[in-house]
């Protein structure tokens, strides 16, 4: 059984922002479930944000339990096809991990604290 819970659509708007300006100017992310396991195995993760609707759920129902494991803030999206276009792919993707903030730092310490009420 994955771990899972709501997001709210406040939230999703600011992670969805965070992630498509994260995209666009200078921060860094792993995209994919294989590139974001490592990413999170080797500490280079700041935040994973997880599509619900993978199927198999397998695929990613490792990743909230590693991202708890290795205290890494996680959040979800609600389709792969959105988490794709923000992550500024031109496909779906179910699961991105951000390594690197640039300027955005401020930004992201905002929604992990954020995150961090939700997931309690």
């Amino acid at each position: 059984m994955a771990i899972t819970f709501d997001v709210p659509a406040e939230l999703k708007e600011k992670q969805n922002d965070f992630l498509a300006e994260l995209a666009k100017k200078h921060g860094k992310m792993k995209i994919g479930v294989n590139e974001v396991t490592k990413a999170i195995e080797r500490d280079q993760a700041k935040l994973v944000i997880i599509a619900k609707d993978v199927s198999p759920a397998e695929l990613t129902m490792h990743l909230p339990l590693l991202c708890k494991e290795k205290k890494v803030p996680y959040t979800f999206s609600d389709t792969k096809k959105e988490l794709g276009e923000k992550a500024g792919v031109a496909v779906a993707t179910a699961a991105v991990a951000v390594t690197e903030t640039g300027d955005s730092q401020a930004q992201l310490e905002q929604l992990v604290k954020t995150l961090g009420a939700l997931s309690k």
